[in-house]
């Protein structure tokens, strides 16, 4: 995917976002970004060619390896924005608060072209919270409405796995060490205005899976219903008792 389509999606005389530019440099980097949208989610990217290859991870990477976790890949980003924190106002594409969740170097483990082609890229991440190899392997069956742009983030079996790894444990920034709560109530935060309204891409509903199904309800709401039942089943039957006497007396 070409940057064509990052710019394609944006108005750059109504935002402040970079103008999606090849970068010349030979730089092998990588930032995996939080992103708290319509629906939370993380942002994988790798420097390469002069762009960030992207991919949407729902669950964020792992460091246990028996830990599949899917990746859909998205347009093309511009290097600029690799180090991007803070908000994206309501109403606009993408709204929601951005951490930058870790970032480092990475090194290909052969061609990487070939690999990509191939949809199978190894990698070993230098960053400061994921260390060691991975492979982002590209999903040959299809789901229902798919556009072929799935792929799985495996963590490889070596001395930086964890098997009782915990993402949620470390929700704080590298960059700045902030949470992203506090990212998102920061007024002084970097805000990126765009054109287009928040929405869901095509092709990327599993974004909202969740959302869409029926709520539950919660313990509260449950004891509060039965109670009602409860108290309406003694009424019935106490007015039943009650006719039943009257016919008796006449």
């Amino acid at each position: 995917m070409a940057l064509e389509q990052y710019n394609k999606k944006r108005s750059f005389d109504q935002t402040p976002e970079p103008k999606g530019k090849l970068e010349r440099s030979a730089k092998r980097r990588f930032v995996v970004q939080k992103h708290r949208a319509s629906r939370l989610h993380y942002d994988f990217r790798l420097e390469m060619d002069g762009v960030l290859k992207s991919w949407a991870v729902p669950k964020g990477p792992s460091l246990n390896p028996g830990d599949k976790r899917l990746a859909m890949q998205v347009e093309d980003h511009p290097v600029s924005y690799f180090h991007f924190e803070g908000k994206i106002p309501e109403g606009n594409y993408g709204a929601g608060t951005v951490m930058v969740w870790d970032t480092g170097t990475w090194e290909p483990l052969g061609d990487e072209h070939t690999m990509m082609d191939k949809g199978d890229l190894k990698f070993r991440l230098h960053g400061e919270k994921l260390q060691g190899e991975f492979v982002l392997a590209k999903m040959r069956s299809r789901r229902p409405g798919s556009k072929g742009t799935e792929w799985l983030l495996i963590k490889k079996k070596d001395e930086s796995m964890q098997t009782g790894f915990d993402i949620d444990k470390l929700d704080y920034s590298v960059l700045t060490q902030r949470s992203l709560k506090e990212i998102a109530g920061d007024q002084g935060s970097d805000e990126w205005q765009s054109n287009r309204k928040a929405a869901v891409r095509k092709g990327a509903e599993w974004l909202l899976e969740d959302d869409n199904k029926p709520s539950q309800p919660t313990p509260a709401k449950t004891a509060v219903r039965k109670s009602a039942k409860s108290k309406s089943t003694k009424t019935v039957r106490k007015t039943s008792s009650i006719k039943k006497k009257s016919r008796r007396a006449a």
